[in-house]
């Protein structure tokens, strides 16, 4: 059988020339319907954004019947449905030549990013059919620790490692046209703690190739009630501290210089021992009595920090003192900028928080085990202190140890709390007061296994 080619050419909307299609005819078939090469007796592919090949192959029975009824009917139809769909996936690689994403580029024909970018909660965008993200606001970019740029090669089971409690909930309110969802869930992340979330999932009519995904966190209120109680006990803390101080300094002074009156009319050794211990208690509450009063003797002094030159003075301090058993890691932001503080508070501050870490592995380290993580995040639209931050600087502190007792897990920035024996309790006090002095803010997370200590700098 001998063939013969047509050239045909089609013509956009505006009479334009769209592409020359050549048709092939079957010279011994009478030419009563065109067969073209996209179609021969099934209905068109339809190549745009807006039809999954997933979709596409699945077809539909009943149009593919009625498709070819209508095309015995009228020889052209199958050729315009041809000219769509190669208009709409020349469409489609065009956006690709042009390294664009063609549902980016769809989503924000839609008008809706302006809004969804400025929210503070974690919002996700996502293709309706295959759950691919679209786009990601910052709050989900802090939240998942990952970039829009990464986040739009994924899927949203790619995301979460238990995906399928949400994605099944998406892919039924798709099917029944329904247009918001809710519900309670733990999403899990590789490496990461598991997320406690109220979920809100919406397919909005101003965007139905799309569906929304709005997480927000369980804990969030009681993070904010936990700040709330901690900046309230500082400073509660601090003034009671100065009066406590006050208290205790001026009848400590004449204790000690009763002792040593004392102890120089005494002619026997071993009762002169006994002063000697007075003395020695007295001197300890006053070296007890300086160190609470330490945060509000030193003046603020403020000059331009690099928080990585603050966590390596404080890496070569503990391990210097701890060369064996024990490794710090560091997991660095190095885009962090730098920022005005004061260096050598922090550097306490934070040597604070390590040694006691530190000290709290004692068991790891002789197993030779120990570690502890020194992470830098830039956090965005962070409420400290009821005041909203667009930029803080975030650092984690994360060891491998027992973790905190529970008793004493929300009180460990309460002067005079140890979890361990010997501690004194005020490791913790003076680093929650240093890093308050930054405008700043201390929080912890702790479980047996794991322990995070969280630094918030605002930044800006």
């Amino acid at each position: 059988m001998t063939e013969r080619q047509r050239p045909t050419v089609m013509r956009d909307k505006h009479g334009g020339m769209a592409a020359a299609v050549p048709l092939f005819y079957p010279s011994r078939i009478p030419l009563m319907r065109p067969v073209s090469l996209m179609a021969r007796h099934e209905p068109a592919m339809n190549l745009s954004p807006r039809t999954s090949m997933k979709s596409v192959r699945a077809g539909d029975k009943g149009q593919t019947k009625r498709a070819a009824h209508a095309a015995a009917e009228d020889p052209a139809a199958d050729l315009t449905a041809d000219a769509a769909a190669l208009a709409g996936a020349a469409g489609h690689m065009a956006f690709v030549q042009a390294g664009v994403d063609p549902w980016e580029a769809k989503l924000a024909a839609t008008g809706i990013l302006p809004g969804l970018e400025a929210l503070p909660t974690v919002l996700l965008v996502l293709e309706k059919r295959s759950l691919r993200v679209v786009f990601a606001n910052p709050a989900a970019e802090a939240l998942l620790a990952l970039s829009r740029r990464s986040l739009s090669q994924m899927t949203w089971d790619d995301v979460f490692t238990n995906g399928e409690v949400l994605s099944s909930t998406m892919t039924e309110l798709i099917a029944n046209h329904f247009q918001t969802t809710r519900l309670d869930l733990v999403l899990e992340r590789t490496a990461q703690e598991p997320l406690h979330t109220h979920a809100i999932v919406a397919a909005p009519e101003a965007a139905p190739d799309f569906v929304i995904v709005e997480l927000i966190e369980n804990e969030q209120k009681l993070k904010n009630e936990r700040e709330e109680r901690i900046i309230d006990q500082a400073l509660m803390n601090k003034q009671l501290i100065r009066n406590l101080a006050h208290e205790i300094k001026n009848p400590l002074g004449g204790i000690r210089g009763a002792a040593q009156l004392l102890e120089f009319e005494l002619d026997q050794r071993e009762l002169r021992e006994y002063t000697q211990v007075i003395i020695k208690e007295s001197d300890r509450l006053q070296t007890l009595v300086d160190r609470l009063l330490e945060p509000h003797r030193h003046p603020y002094i403020a000059t331009d920090v690099n928080i990585h030159e603050v966590c390596e003075r404080v890496r070569s301090v503990v391990l210097a003192e701890f060369p064996q058993g024990l490794s710090i890691e560091r997991d660095y932001d190095v885009s962090l900028p730098d920022f005005r503080g004061d260096k050598e508070q922090l550097i306490q501050a934070l040597l604070n928080i390590v040694r006691n870490g530190a000290e709290a592995l004692r068991e790891q380290i002789a197993r030779g085990d120990a570690r502890i993580v020194l992470r830098t995040r830039v956090a965005r639209k962070i409420t400290i202190a009821k005041r909203l931050h667009k930029l803080a600087l975030e650092l984690h502190v994360i060891d491998n140890g027992p973790g905190i007792p529970a008793d004493i897990r929300d009180r460990i920035f309460y002067p005079l709390v140890s979890g361990r024996e010997g501690g004194s309790g005020l490791g913790l006090t003076l680093a929650q007061s240093f890093v308050q002095r930054h405008d700043g803010l201390i929080e912890c997370e702790s479980r047996p296994g794991r322990t995070d200590f969280r630094i918030l700098l605002p930044l800006g």
